[in-house]
């Protein structure tokens, strides 16, 4: 992993970030929290329930990847205070089901800061195993932090 440092007002911007992550639509589907941890480290705390289910009596899928993807994007994001990032890519790799109950994604920058960022996260289950890793590349957009709803400094 390369060097890293914190971005001038990170704190402002880490909790910022949290707001954004909370203001999201899609984030009243699942019950999650998001810390940003340090520059380049991100942990959403969720709960998997019956309504993630696939037929098989098991967490779908699409909620490895949701939680994924966002500890990687926002453990990138940190390192990014005037653009919204966008994922290009996503790699994922399932390791074994996730049942009802807690879960933790946890997200790491890898390695760019310019114009495109990878970062990789990997999903714990309640009971400490994990249960899916994946792999993502960001790119900046032409979105401006600052005029996203639910992205407030201080």
């Amino acid at each position: 992993m390369s060097s890293i440092e914190a971005p001038p007002g990170a704190a402002g911007h880490y909790r910022a970030l949290e707001s954004l992550y909370a203001a999201a639509p899609i984030n009243q589907l699942f019950d999650s929290v998001l810390e940003i941890t340090g520059p380049g480290t991100s942990r959403i705390r969720f709960e998997i329930d019956p309504r993630h289910f696939h037929a098989g009596g098991a967490a779908h899928g699409t909620s490895y990847f949701k939680m994924l993807d966002d500890a990687a994007f926002y453990a990138a994001n940190t390192l990014v205070t005037d653009r919204f990032l966008l994922t290009t890519q996503f790699n994922l790799l399932f390791t074994r089901p996730m049942g009802a109950g807690p879960a933790i994604a946890e997200g790491r920058w890898v390695s760019g800061q310019r114009r495109v960022l990878i970062a990789e996260a990997r999903l714990i289950d309640g009971g400490g195993e994990e249960v899916a890793r994946g792999t993502g590349t960001f790119m900046r957009s032409r979105i401006p932090l600052a005029g996203l709803a639910g992205y407030r400094l201080g």
